[in-house]
């Protein structure tokens, strides 16, 4: 029995050496590739606009606000898993809001800053390029709550809203995550730090699932051997998990604080700018897409919108995956952005 366990794990470690000296050939892949050009910028963020030509003013258009807290690249992973490239195949005119890196000088940048200033010149902006006076925006994980706070706050700028894996309700029972941040010293963390390092969350995210994001990735890795797309695929995703970028010290706190340890959104009681943020002021259409396997963000946690949201146009898709299946895996491609643009489409 041990000379046969012996062997298995001789013959696992093989396996693992050859496919970790094949990943070490390929270098470091690109993501993020699909053709796009910067139409705005300012301090904090760029506005791209994906695509080419004339016809992309034909189209409908939609602004996507994604998370501070990792690269938005993950929804242009490679061109067979990319949220965008599949958007555009749709029919829709793509704008993203890419938030740059904070240095040291905007530790002090707020979480309003971020919302009521950066996003809304995004917002000014991408109307500006399409001669419009409204948005749809696609709001995704944290850029959802942002677009939920956006929407309840400048109602007369956004048409439609679709949140995809968005916390709504941050004290729900299953979220790991939230019970872990409530009894967090978030001021003496950014007073040590400034600048919130994006490799210390990166720790955070990796504790919640440590066998699935630590031992199983070596179980899997072992198994991609001489199969080099699924290894390309594979360093994309590492390459992106990896570069996490450093948080706004006072915007990082100023999330946790009023919304993982106070949940402050859906009690009515947040405030940005000195404006009452009150997500029954969002009248406009919500799609609400959700994960029914998010470990990150819990379909209860989601969908607690739907009791919150003043539209009377609410509707929910779920999605049999988890917070980054819903991103890259090969059923979500196929599933969720005909039926994001299907359902912006029948209310132009």
């Amino acid at each position: 029995m041990t000379n046969t366990s012996d062997k298995s794990i001789q013959m696992l470690a093989a396996r693992l050496a050859r496919s970790l000296a094949q990943l070490a050939q390929l270098g470091v892949p690109e993501i993020g590739t699909s053709p796009h050009e910067t139409v705005f910028s300012g301090p904090g963020f760029r506005l791209l606009r994906y695509g080419s030509g004339p016809e992309r003013a034909q189209s409908c258009p939609v602004l996507i606000v994604y998370a501070l807290v990792n690269r938005p690249w993950v929804l242009d992973l490679e061109p067979q898993r990319s949220i965008i490239a599949r958007l555009m195949d749709a029919g829709l005119d793509v704008f993203l809001v890419e938030w740059t890196d904070p240095d040291r000088d905007d530790q002090n940048t707020t979480l309003a800053d971020y919302i009521c200033d950066m996003l809304d010149q995004c917002v000014d902006a991408a109307c500006t390029v399409r001669h419009e006076t409204t948005v749809n925006l696609l709001g995704v994980c944290q850029g959802g709550t942002f677009s939920l706070c956006y929407s309840a706050l400048f109602t007369h700028k956004v048409r439609n809203l679709i949140t995809m894996v968005t916390p709504v309700d941050f004290h729900t029972e299953d979220n790991l995550l939230s019970r872990w941040v409530r009894g967090v010293d978030v001021e003496r963390m950014v007073s040590c730090y400034g600048n919130v390092p994006g490799a210390f969350l990166n720790a955070l995210f990796v504790a919640l699932q440590p066998f699935r994001l630590g031992g199983k990735k070596a179980l899997d890795l072992a198994d991609l051997a001489d199969d080099h797309d699924r290894l390309q695929t594979f360093a994309r995703m590492e390459h992106w998990i990896a570069d996490s970028p450093d948080q706004a010290g006072r915007a990082f706190a100023d999330f946790l604080t009023m919304l993982f340890q106070r949940n402050s959104l859906v009690k009515g009681q947040m405030v940005l700018g000195g404006r009452a943020v009150r997500l029954d002021d969002i009248r406009c259409p919500i799609l609400n897409v959700y994960a029914l396997a998010d470990h990150l963000v819990p379909a209860t946690a989601s969908r607690a919108l739907a009791q919150h949201a003043g539209c009377t146009d609410y509707t929910e898709l779920a999605f049999d995956g988890g917070h980054i299946g819903i991103y890259v895996s090969r059923h979500a491609q196929q599933q969720i952005p005909p039926k994001v643009a299907a359902w912006l489409q029948a209310r132009q």
